[in-house]
């Protein structure tokens, strides 16, 4: 069975969506843990709730983060690392270590909408600001850019003129919580 290592900053709801998908026999695999550098990460009572392991490895520009992150994933021993709402940057040394095997899923249609700063609210406030009748979610390759690796797989959702950037948002992560599992499905098999 493959093993799946989580990284997520906020409530976790893409995380809950893979493991729901789990439990409902929909992907045949198990989650190792979840890595956040946020001691308040709903996403950590998700991982309690289901008996998850976490770590909790605060962001910093030095080596030692690249390393705690190093000897976490290699204990857990990932075949594919998801990052779901996780707001650092992923350091070079881990990308190339796990090349090709850590996704990303993001609030817009890369290369739209992309890169440091765009998440969450940012971006569906710009997609409305810039009239875009569009927008959705894409899941990717996770490279040295931020938001740059290959697409994966994109989901799109209709702009309506009468909504808000909390209205896109919601639309949009109904549909991301689709997309997630739906890929990590198609990449393990």
């Amino acid at each position: 069975m493959k093993k799946l290592v989580f990284f997520a900053s906020g409530s976790g709801s893409n995380f809950q969506s893979v493991i729901d998908s789990i439990k409902n026999n929909d992907i045949s695999a198990s989650i190792s843990g979840l890595i956040t550098d946020n001691r308040e990460a709903g996403a950590l009572e998700r991982a309690r709730k289901n008996n998850i392991p976490t770590a909790v490895i605060p962001f910093s520009e030095d080596n030692k983060f690249s390393s705690e992150l190093k000897k976490q994933l290699q204990k857990w021993a990932p075949d594919l690392i998801v990052l779901a709402g996780y707001l650092k940057k992923i350091p070079d040394s881990v990308i190339e270590l796990y090349k090709d095997r850590i996704i990303n899923i993001h609030p817009s249609l890369l290369p739209k909408y992309g890169g440091k700063g765009f998440y969450g609210q940012k971006v569906h406030k710009a997609v409305i600001e810039n009239g875009d009748s569009v927008s959705g979610c894409t899941v990717h390759f996770v490279n040295s850019e931020y938001d740059r690796g290959s697409i994966i797989k994109q989901k799109k959702v209709p702009v309506l003129p009468d909504d808000t950037p909390d209205i896109l948002g919601k639309k949009v992560l109904k549909e991301e919580h689709l997309l997630l599992p739906e890929v990590i499905k198609q990449l393990i098999q």
